[in-house]
């Protein structure tokens, strides 16, 4: 791909991504054998919340909590469990889950339309608390 937009990377991005309605992750709260993990930035969990239950990583560091092998790890990234992921509207979750597809996560899909979807159809939020 030759001078891609983001539009594009974010549609390569989603080829072979399993995209989860917002009644499906509703469905998987309390289901232990997913971790969703919402990867917007800081400042937008503070001010909106999350949804119940999911682990925060910014977008940024991303790479660095999901590496076994550096010192930033998180152990709640389980290569044996699924890996849902969750932005603002679907796109940055898209290019997020390709990323953890390349470092060899096998079971990652993402929340198509995002926090701003799951606001408008379910609205289950929990204040956001810095681990």
């Amino acid at each position: 791909m030759s001078n891609p937009t983001v539009q594009d990377m974010v549609n390569y991005a989603k080829q072979g991504l399993q995209e989860r309605t917002v009644n499906e992750v509703q469905n998987m709260l309390n289901n232990k054998d997913i971790c969703i993990i919402d990867i917007r930035d800081s400042s937008e969990c503070i001010e909106n919340g999350i949804i119940p239950g999911s682990f925060h990583v910014s977008r940024g560091v991303l790479e660095f909590n999901a590496d076994p092998e550096c010192e930033y790890y998180k152990d709640f990234f389980d290569k044996n469990v699924e890996i849902l992921l969750y932005c603002h509207t679907g796109s940055r979750s898209a290019l997020a889950s390709l990323t953890l597809r390349q470092m060899g996560y096998k079971k990652v899909s993402h929340m198509k339309g995002g926090f701003k979807d799951w606001m408008r159809k379910i609205g289950n939020i929990e204040d956001y608390k810095a681990m």
